[in-house]
């Protein structure tokens, strides 16, 4: 990525804590809908499932602390094999203004909204060593 974006446009937020004015675009980047929540509670901007991790890596990961050095390079690789696109067209709306990174997992410290974050704030963005 040529420009960097600045920290102060990409923020996370668990979907189950209500949206906020400022939230900017809302993007839910998990490939399973949370559960129990109803679409219009989200007020969403969109789903990018091609942002979220595989299947395979989801559930090898497990939300497990000593998987998640291993967990942000894994994820980096496949959104370099298979999303590139879907990264490059988010950094540009993390570079043009507010974006919310809307995730369902119980552990906000660790999960693939926090490794996208670091990503998109990265100035050598998924070719950064992780």
């Amino acid at each position: 990525m040529t420009t960097t974006v600045p920290s102060k446009n990409v923020f996370i937020k668990r979907a189950y804590t209500p949206a906020a004015p400022d939230d900017g675009v809302r993007i839910l980047i998990d490939r399973l809908w949370p559960r129990g929540i109803k679409k219009e509670a989200l007020a969403l901007s969109e789903w990018e499932k091609e942002l979220a991790p595989s299947n395979e890596l989801r559930q090898w990961f497990g939300h497990e602390p000593a998987k998640w050095e291993e967990f942000r390079r894994r994820y980096a690789a496949e959104l370099r094999d298979h999303g590139k696109e879907a990264f490059k067209t988010l950094h540009a709306k993390a570079q043009a203004g507010v974006v919310t990174l809307v995730f369902g997992a119980h552990n906000e410290l660790q999960n693939n909204a926090v490794a996208m974050r670091e990503f998109l704030l990265n100035p050598k963005g998924l070719d950064a060593t992780y």
